[in-house]
């Protein structure tokens, strides 16, 4: 089972930053649940932040218990945190059961604020469940991209009727020209 202290403590980081932010614990042990809950008052009541804290914690702060870590691990998917710390016994084996978390921090010994402070990855990422559909910000974010496409008369033929179809959906027969003049000139 995760420290408690532990588990308390990096809960606290998350709500000293502002009354809105969001610290959720999902576990699937009640006995983690209560020990939990005892450290966070203990370790609150010592924060120069106390009030910010409290005020994020009963506001946005959340327990889940959980049947069992999958059930944990697709609970934080649909979360898509900013940070996700997976305190279990073996934190790799739930790694390729995540799919949305900004930054992830694997074991009891990986607290978030290494990530914020020291240990080198970017730190900016995706909040407010935006890593449903967004990544760290990185390098590819700096580079310009361009889409190229090349069909054979084959490939055009294939996709000509679909194409015709939706251009002419949604009303614009101009679309619809550019394959109909290449239907009449592969016929010539």
């Amino acid at each position: 089972a995760a420290d408690t202290v532990f588990v308390a403590a990096d809960l606290l980081s998350q709500a000293e930053h502002d009354e809105l932010a969001s610290s959720v614990l999902i576990t699937d042990s009640q006995q983690v649940v209560g020990s939990v809950l005892a450290e966070l008052q203990a370790q609150l009541d010592a924060l120069k932040r106390r009030k910010i804290a409290q005020k994020s914690l009963e506001a946005y702060g959340a327990i889940i218990i959980t049947k069992d870590l999958h059930k944990a691990a697709e609970i934080a998917n649909r979360i898509a945190p900013e940070h996700l710390e997976i305190m279990t016994e073996r934190p790799q084996r739930m790694l390729p059961l995540i799919r949305n978390a900004g930054a992830i921090f694997l074991g009891e010994w990986t607290p978030e604020a290494l990530g914020d402070y020291a240990a080198g990855p970017n730190h900016t990422l995706p909040t407010g469940g935006t890593a449903r559909f967004s990544s760290p910000l990185g390098v590819y974010d700096f580079i310009k991209r361009s889409s190229i496409l090349k069909f054979s008369k084959k490939g055009f033929s294939n996709l000509a009727e679909t194409v015709r179809r939706i251009a002419d959906a949604e009303g614009l027969e101009a679309h619809g020209n550019t394959v109909r003049v290449r239907e009449r000139r592969k016929g010539d």
